[in-house]
């Protein structure tokens, strides 16, 4: 398999062990045992204290974690309770007015962006892509490392057009490696998933002739499904033979091996440097401190060296009209957040934001009244 980041194995195990069990149990208290708190020197916090209280995507359900733990160290009783309930519940309650902010994968669509404003008092409610999670397309093969896949063999793979490892055109991409004679398994999520969503979009915008659905469900046309990202990282463990899309974090936890992707230029490996690629030329749909990244043109591109497969979750927040004790709980939490992108993170599967867009979320957070 090859290396995708600088792991600390406890690190990964103790804090993915817990989020694991936060989904399972629903219960999204922050726990101080997972050995991941540290001395912080955060500067610019206001320092109120209290349970901050958000809901949503599971695939930031680790970083949120880690973000709990070193929330909980920077700020004398202050704690965050996160749901990893999903894409559409985290949303659902943020506009609901249910919890502070809203994790989603994907962004608001126009009725409930307007219902937000309702619940912000009038304001704005933005986007803010905090948590950066790159999408693997995970295989179980023994023997087969670092295999290539053009993004037009991984959409027939996907809509069950491909359904053998040594097919003549993962072979073509692959010269001189060993490909057994054994069926590929697609496993999919069952559930109604952003990943799902982003994937799909990813197919459409990168291979527009081979993949037509789009949506928070998967057609199904092929292959059997598993519920949640552990869910499908276990599932294809399990099978020999078995692939699926899901966050690289899961990937890892799992010994799965990653496929580099060819997006046009020649085969990727997921890293931190291909994902920084990608991010460097982040476009938006919307302006200021909103950003809905553009992830048409984001699956599209082709620029040497980037690996655009990448999912941009988002911490959904009023700009403004929040009570002042939620209001500063969610700038020190958010603050604690940016000063957490580290090796750390990193070693959990995402990539730490940094450049031009970790700036830009600075002042995005700052700039919440």
């Amino acid at each position: 398999m090859n290396l995708i980041f600088k792991r600390s194995a406890a690190l990964v195990g103790a804090v993915a062990v817990s989020s694991f069990a936060l989904v399972a149990c629903g219960d999204s208290e922050e726990t101080d045992t997972t050995g991941t708190t540290a001395e912080t020197t955060t500067e610019g916090l206001i320092g109120t204290s209290g349970q901050l209280v958000g809901e949503g995507a599971s695939s930031q359900q680790a970083a949120m974690d880690y973000f709990g733990v070193q929330y909980s160290e920077a700020v004398d009783g202050a704690s965050l309770a996160y749901t990893a309930s999903g894409s559409g519940s985290g949303r659902k309650n943020f506009v609901g007015g249910q919890v502070a902010f809203g994790g989603s994968d994907s962004p608001m669509d126009d009725e409930q962006a307007a219902e937000a404003m309702d619940r912000c008092d009038g304001n704005e409610a933005w986007h803010l892509p905090f948590v950066i999670g790159p999408v693997a397309i995970a295989y179980n093969l023994p023997g087969v490392e670092g295999l290539n896949l053009s993004t037009a063999t991984v959409a027939n793979i996907f809509k069950g057009e491909i359904t053998k490892w040594n097919d003549d055109a993962i072979a073509a991409e692959n010269e001189g490696v060993d490909l057994p004679d054994t069926d590929i398994s697609v496993v999919y999520r069952s559930d109604e998933s952003g990943t799902t969503d982003n994937f799909q979009k990813f197919l459409t915008a990168a291979e527009p002739d081979l993949w037509e659905t789009s949506g928070q469900v998967f057609p199904a046309a092929v292959g059997e499904g598993a519920n949640g990202s552990n869910g499908v990282a276990s599932q294809v463990t399990a099978i020999e033979g078995g692939i699926t899309y899901v966050e690289a974090g899961f990937a890892q936890q799992q010994n799965l091996g990653i496929a580099n992707l060819d997006f046009g230029n020649g085969p990727v490996e997921l890293n931190a440097e291909s994902v920084g690629v990608a991010l460097d030329n982040l476009e938006f749909l919307t302006e200021g401190n909103n950003m809905v990244v553009d992830t048409e043109a984001l699956f599209a591109a082709d620029d040497a060296g980037s690996y655009p497969l990448i999912l941009t979750t988002y911490e959904i927040v009023c700009s403004a009209g929040y009570d002042d004790t939620t209001r500063d709980q969610v700038k020190d939490f958010l603050t604690v957040a940016l000063d957490s992108q580290d090796e750390n993170l990193e070693a959990l599967g995402y990539i730490p934001v940094t450049g031009n867009h970790y700036d830009r979320l600075v002042e995005a957070v700052a700039a919440i009244q």
